[in-house]
């Protein structure tokens, strides 16, 4: 018996789903965010409007002051949908725990400077209490929001702000103990350098608009306390006492750049959408940038004592370059 072994080539009837050929033409294949992401928001046959606002429909783009002709076109650049994130971030976790792993069993922590112990306490413990605002607003965003692709990552940005907030914690019991997370709340809720940035944090839970929210979480206060905490207080700490804090904070200086891909890239679309946009835009970056300034002087101060304007200047610098870059207008 004699067997032919030949390759038969088949060609599907289609590449993707109808609703994803309609955006991308029928014979384009669609990559998995695509399919996982465009066209996923509900928009017709519900029961009833909310109780406690009647005014909208359970999801409505009027939330929001700003206007999009395409809600999905607010799309990620890191194409993050459920596998791709928890991936992505699972390779981010397995890197700071060896960090962790390494500055506990060779006793770094326990060698650490004094001084710069009580300045790393004193900075970054309170500060997991602004992260776990911070995972409020991600969820308020993704909740009120409208349409899947910017929804999906402002939820991601959110549980992202609460595991900040935990390797906070953890750098809290590493560098201190109990107590130090204890005296970390009390200076949140007591001590007078912290009532402005908590004051910022809790008038962010009752701002209504969602996308002003996510200007004033995402962009801005993220956009300056990144910078300022894990690159200024990082740097000045490092050159006191050695690497160590730079190893607990790693998770969050990496995070960082990585959310600010996808955080530019939605506001130079919102901007570029129309002038109206723009303008808003810029409203909004004004007064918050004003407010998140002001409330991080006496913070940065802290850390970094008669250095902290010029800190507090350069990460505000660096912000207003990125916005430059994507479209909005710098205050002066």
């Amino acid at each position: 018996m004699q067997i032919d072994l030949r390759t038969v080539s088949i060609t599907p009837l289609r590449q993707t789903y109808n609703h994803i050929a309609e955006r991308l033409g029928a014979d384009k294949p669609a990559s998995r965010y695509i399919e996982g992401t465009m066209d996923v928001q509900p928009e017709a046959n519900f029961h009833y409007r909310p109780t406690w606002d009647p005014e909208h429909e359970l999801f409505d783009p009027r939330r929001t002051r700003l206007v999009m002709k395409d809600w999905y076109a607010l799309k990620d650049p890191r194409q993050f949908y459920y596998g791709t994130y928890t991936q992505a971030r699972a390779r981010m976790q397995e890197v700071a725990e060896a960090d962790f792993d390494l500055v506990e069993s060779r006793g770094l922590a326990d060698r650490y400077d004094n001084n710069a112990r009580r300045k790393a306490l004193d900075f970054y413990v309170p500060l997991r209490h602004v992260a776990w605002g911070a995972n409020l607003n991600g969820s308020y965003q993704c909740a009120y929001g409208y349409g899947t692709a910017i929804t999906q990552p402002c939820l991601y940005a959110g549980m992202d702000q609460l595991g900040i907030a935990q390797y906070l914690t953890r750098l809290g019991l590493l560098l201190g103990d109990q107590e130090a997370l204890e005296a970390g709340k009390q200076a949140w809720l007591h001590a007078p350098a912290w009532q402005g940035l908590r004051r910022l944090v809790e008038d962010t839970w009752v701002t209504k608009d969602w996308f002003e929210l996510f200007v004033a979480q995402n962009v801005v206060l993220d956009g300056v306390l990144f910078t300022l905490a894990y690159r200024e207080v990082d740097e000045a700490l490092s050159q006191q006492a050695g690497p160590v804090t730079s190893m607990l904070t790693r998770f969050q200086a990496e995070w960082a750049l990585d959310a600010n891909k996808w955080v530019d890239a939605v506001i130079k679309t919102a901007a570029a959408e129309s002038s109206d946009n723009q303008a808003l835009l810029n409203g909004w970056y004004a007064h918050w940038r004003s407010r998140v300034q002001e409330a991080l002087a006496p913070v940065a101060a802290l850390a970094l004592g008669a250095d902290a304007p010029a800190a507090l200047e350069r990460s505000v610098a660096m912000l207003d370059a990125r916005m430059a870059k994507v479209g909005l207008t710098i205050p002066v």
